[in-house]
């Protein structure tokens, strides 16, 4: 069974930048999409960035040019760097990994952005 533990999120004033990093662990596979998602108070979870196996990474329009998401298969990881941090930006973010119709996700970790 695949697990995924987030970490790097907490407290940071706008402008600023976080990084978040994913460890995946129980039968990770080369062709899994990874990805990481959000969800803020009374809102859906959505994807925020995800990339697919070959390694093309697809952003939602809304963190285009502030954030990166990579992965490093020798250590079995997904980051996902945050640059230029808006206060709406503020919510619980999940990694996840998909593997044909099954999806993996972490605990969550939230990030909050305010002065």
């Amino acid at each position: 069974q695949v697990q995924l533990v987030e970490s790097g999120g907490g407290w940071v004033q706008p402008g600023g930048s976080l990084r978040l990093s994913c460890a995946r662990s129980g039968g990770v596979w080369a062709y899994d999409i990874l990805g990481w998602y959000r969800q803020a108070p009374g809102k859906l979870r959505e994807p925020v960035a995800t990339m697919s196996p070959n390694g093309v990474p697809d952003y939602a329009n809304s963190v285009k040019g502030r954030f990166t998401i990579s992965s490093d298969n020798a250590k079995n990881t997904v980051t996902l760097q945050m640059n230029a941090l808006k206060p709406e930006d503020t919510a619980v973010y999940y990694c996840h990994s998909q593997r044909f119709d099954t999806h993996f996700w972490g605990q969550g970790t939230q990030v909050t952005v305010s002065s």
